[in-house]
């Protein structure tokens, strides 16, 4: 039986990388013996290891000091041979380290750097551009495999689950992600965006689509909260009636509907607001049209790649420092969503920098009503992303051959 590590980090590769994977391989093989090590990243939610228990409850999870353990060999219960490492996820040195240290071949998805051209058995590509980064990295051409992009695999099973009765029929589903900052103040910023919508159409239905990374209770918090004043968030209530989780204005003249199956209540909304990040791949596999909004409200709050993500630890003038750095990176970029990106054009409708919950109301209503774009926009991402179906598969199939 071979015995395979995995290195990930945050909630997007684990839900749109690791899940898909995981499942086809069990698919595969299921007696594998799985390892999976979660990495230091700044976009962790602390709650990976316990969501990936849920899903996969025979799979060895390792965090914090067990990960770091096992990096350096220090044992911890970790068995000292692997079989295979595959990076999905995080600092590439964390799967070189892995695989040196436990004398295992190894595989890398989508990244790669020159030190590694020898490491690497295998990289499997997530599309044709991919392909060519792979290969600027000098890794060997004929070990590069185009396999295509899990995240779709991952949303085409999760969205095959059971909508809640709950989902938003022919509405609007908000999503405002998981990360610590969009926690905190994306929930009562978007509280804010549908109070607004219900307040001129009260007849569009609206629910809130909720990671399984964040606990409920940090939703409580967000909510009563209301946010950085410069969010121009109003606060409201969470509460809990017969099982179904609603956030409430303090008046309770409102009231949303609290989702954890996202995909399968997006099905039935006629569109999704949502936070840029890898939801807009997996919506985009489902043809679903969306309102992309990235505030730059408080900028110097947002984890940023690399060591200026701390500048705003500097006394006095760090947060000023940090909020300009953020804002400059904001203006080189034409698009925030990857589906954008890889079609050159904007097929998902983007709002960004320094927003009112109002404006974002207004254009969200503007879409909401705008069926010729809806129905356009449904189509090309739909077909933007057809021929990665089965990605999860391939990778598998590739994973266990080099196992062997």
């Amino acid at each position: 039986m071979e015995r395979i590590a995995i290195t990930a980090n945050g909630p997007g590769e684990i839900a749109g990388w690791v899940r898909p994977l995981l499942t086809r391989l069990f698919e595969a093989q299921p007696a594998l013996e799985v390892h999976l090590f979660l990495v230091p990243d700044d976009y962790a939610t602390g709650r990976e290891a316990q969501t990936v228990a849920g899903w996969f409850p025979q799979v060895h999870v390792y965090e914090g000091k067990a990960t770091l353990r096992a990096l350096l060999g220090a044992g911890g219960g970790v068995p000292a041979k692997m079989d295979f490492v595959q990076y999905l996820g995080g600092d590439l040195m964390h799967a070189a380290r892995l695989a040196r240290r436990s004398g295992a071949a190894a595989a890398t998805y989508k990244f790669s750097r020159p030190a590694y051209r020898e490491l690497f058995v295998r990289a499997f590509a997530i599309d044709l551009r991919n392909v060519e980064e792979l290969a600027k990295a000098r890794v060997h051409r004929d070990r590069i495999v185009l396999t295509g992009n899990l995240a779709i695999d991952g949303a085409l099973m999760e969205a095959e689950l059971p909508a809640p009765s709950t989902a938003p029929r022919d509405g609007i589903l908000i999503l405002p992600g998981s990360r610590r900052y969009e926690v905190e103040q994306g929930i009562p910023f978007f509280f804010t965006v549908a109070a607004a919508i219900k307040r001129v159409r009260s007849d569009v239905e609206i629910a809130f689509g909720i990671s399984p990374f964040t606990p409920m209770e940090d939703v409580r918090q967000a909510i009563a909260g209301g946010g950085h004043p410069r969010v121009y968030a109003m606060p409201g209530r969470f509460m809990v009636e017969g099982g179904q989780a609603y956030l409430t204005d303090r008046a309770e003249t409102v009231r949303f509907a609290v989702l954890r199956n996202a995909l399968p209540a997006a099905k039935q909304a006629r569109m999704v607001i949502t936070m840029p990040g890898t939801k807009t791949i997996e919506l985009a596999a489902l043809g679903k049209a969306m309102l992309a909004v990235t505030p730059l409200n408080v900028a110097e709050m947002l984890a940023i790649n690399g060591p200026l993500t701390y500048l705003n630890r500097l006394p006095v003038i760090g947060e000023r420092l940090k909020r300009a750095v953020v804002v400059a990176a904001a203006r080189r970029f034409t698009y925030f969503t990857q589906p954008n990106m890889d079609a050159g054009r904007a097929l998902i409708a983007e709002l960004r920098g320094t927003l009112t919950p109002g404006r974002v109301a207004t254009v969200a209503l503007e879409r909401f009503d705008d069926r010729a774009w809806l129905e356009d926009s449904a189509q090309a991402l739909r077909s933007l992303y057809v021929e990665h179906a089965g990605a999860a598969r391939r990778m598998a199939r590739g994973i266990l051959e080099c196992a062997a």
